[in-house]
């Protein structure tokens, strides 16, 4: 049986090589019906076909999707020049403290605790979409955690909870979901080399669908006590098609934290 924490939960460590491949998803079950899913001439799914639409006409982001690359997860700024993360002076220290590697310790993945977002998306891990005309529900394979995107009109309090994937409201630009994300405790990292957050972070993510098998997501990310300005980055994903997640347990990464440089975080 392929198991994805086999790993072991080093993402700090980047040990991404030995993550067993998304297409193993499958493993688990027989015949998986492909419901919906449009097939080419070969017979395989056809992932440049039309992207899907629900009932009242918006597209559909239904289904099982993984990261284009996992260059994001270790440096969520990795396309932009250097020198365009516009870091305020204490956000730079704190950075410039953590890039050399010797903080992985100190990395909230490298805990068990949560990626947040954006970057648990980039991380080496599928995630399921369900959505509604209400709500759109992401289920994450990494750390079996999850979030909920409310399309219903809600707004959140002046003064939430902090947490650490936040709260996420969403709406519709023409073909565009736009979610919003904010009420975040500050603790996660944007990346692993340690792009730090505060709990002023706001995150807007606009996915669209660009054909059935691939979203394209920009990402904004506005913290304005580390950033002296929103900065924006984009990200791609794919589907896979009769994936399926697996049960991740991370159990405190007893095994490789005692391993990696710095400080175990509290």
């Amino acid at each position: 049986m392929h198991q994805r924490c086999s790993l072991r939960i080093a993402f700090a460590a980047l040990a991404l090589s030995s993550w067993p491949a998304a297409s193993n998803l499958g493993a688990q079950w027989r015949n998986v019906p492909l419901t919906g899913v449009p097939k080419n001439a070969a017979g395989k799914p056809d992932l440049t076909a039309p992207a899907p639409r629900t009932s009242d006409k918006h597209p559909d982001f239904s289904g099982m999707w993984e990261q284009d690359n996992t260059k994001y997860v270790r440096d969520i700024a990795s396309d932009l020049k250097p020198g365009d993360v516009p870091f305020l002076p204490a956000a730079r220290a704190i950075y410039d403290s953590r890039i050399d590697g010797s903080h992985e310790k100190e990395d909230p993945d490298a805990n068990c605790l949560p990626q947040g977002v954006p970057k648990i998306e980039a991380a080496p891990a599928p995630w399921r979409v369900i959505q509604t005309p209400g709500r759109i529900v992401f289920l994450y394979e990494a750390f079996n955690l999850w979030r909920q995107v409310f399309l219903d009109g809600r707004e959140l309090v002046q003064d939430p909870n902090p947490t650490w994937m936040g709260y996420s409201t969403g709406k519709w630009d023409g073909d565009t979901l736009v979610v919003e994300t904010r009420g975040f405790n500050g603790k996660a990292w944007l990346d692993q080399l340690g792009k730090p957050t505060t709990d002023a972070l706001r995150v807007t993510e606009r996915y669209r669908r660009t054909d059935f098998g691939h979203i394209t997501k920009q990402i904004t990310i506005d913290d304005p006590k580390a950033y002296s300005h929103p900065w924006t980055v984009t990200q791609g994903f794919h589907l896979l098609p009769g994936g399926e997640l697996l049960e991740f347990i991370c159990n405190e990464n007893n095994v490789d934290v005692p391993h990696l440089p710095g400080n175990q975080s509290r």
